[in-house]
């Protein structure tokens, strides 16, 4: 295919599903990464799109979102590998809460399997999808439906929330930064994931690698609320990404990645579906359950790096428990 084809048709397939990933988009323009990304650079150059981690969007800056139609088709396989993984940290019996998103739509279609389990949400998509779990007990809050995602939001929405405690929030959002933490592009979706986060002893936030170092306009969690990461292995040259992981370890949040592993030699290994990975919290944190996990190091030795090694001892480290 010649550059020229290969790009319109990488222009036609952002246009019809508002964000797509590199990844997705190599796949079916049949060529590796590393071209896709120079044939997204020069369509951005002429203003046709934009670049985001691991991906393109539609042009519109902070301010635009795409409808759910759109979010469905982006990083199918990432996101079902993230809801493997976060499904693995919810317990028989928990009380938790499970904002709106299409990655925890994915999460919500395992959590039917855990019984005895109480799913607060404000999402249409999480309780449809819990609707015949006939152990699951589902409680919707009120307000306003915003139709692009389904969700419920406004006062009334916020209002249900008072007064809740929950042990766990999962959360999923349009952007990620450690400077910033988790962020939305729509006023009224962010203000109730607050309600939703102040609800939950621990925050856990949903973010495959492509939302990894974008920032959008309304913050809904700031880094020191978020006690845990579950994302998905960024591609190898995704610089960017790793070091947006890293920067969120050393701030304390817990890594937990799906879907890669390493052998004690460090020579990579096949890719199993859900394989847990975690990078501790290196001290006490808002709503973190005391005691952390057995046998890992601490997230300090993260940043031990020497010259010359930065995104293979970055990458490595994240890798290794």
């Amino acid at each position: 295919m010649f550059a020229a084809e290969r790009r319109q048709l990488i222009l036609e397939m952002v246009r019809a599903n508002g964000a797509v990933s590199l990844r997705e988009l190599a796949r079916v323009v049949q060529t590796s990464e590393v071209t896709v990304r120079r044939d997204v650079r020069a369509l951005e150059a002429e203003g046709l799109l934009d670049r985001r981690h691991g991906g393109a969007v539609l042009p519109g800056g902070f301010t635009r979102e795409s409808g759910f139609p759109q979010k469905s088709h982006l990083a199918t396989a990432e996101k079902t590998a993230i809801a493997d993984l976060a499904a693995s940290f919810v317990e028989e019996g928990e009380a938790i809460v499970v904002g709106a998103g299409t990655t925890t739509q994915e999460l919500a279609r395992r959590l039917a399997r855990v019984p005895g389990l109480t799913v607060v949400t404000n999402s249409l998509l999480v309780a449809q999808a819990l609707a015949h779990a006939n152990r699951v007990e589902v409680v919707m809050t009120g307000g306003t439906l915003r139709g692009s995602n389904y969700a419920l939001v406004g006062s009334g929405a916020e209002q249900s929330l008072q007064g809740l405690r929950v042990s766990r929030a999962f959360l999923s959002g349009s952007g990620l930064t450690a400077e910033r933490g988790l962020s939305t592009s729509n006023m009224l979706s962010a203000s109730v994931d607050r309600a939703l986060v102040q609800a939950a002893a621990e925050v856990v936030v949903l973010a495959d690698h492509t939302k990894l170092g974008t920032d959008t306009m309304f913050q809904t969690v700031p880094t020191d609320f978020i006690t845990r990461l579950v994302t998905d292995e960024p591609p190898a040259h995704d610089d960017r990404a790793a070091t947006e992981l890293q920067a969120l370890a050393d701030q304390g949040v817990q890594i937990a990645v799906a879907g890669a592993s390493e052998n004690p030699g460090g020579d990579q290994v096949p890719a199993r579906r859900g394989q847990r990975r975690d990078v501790p919290v290196p001290g006490p944190r808002r709503g973190q359950v005391p005691g952390g996990g057995p046998g890992l190091r601490p997230a300090a030795a993260l940043g031990e790096q020497t010259p010359g090694t930065e995104r293979a001892a970055r990458v490595a480290d994240l890798r290794r428990r």
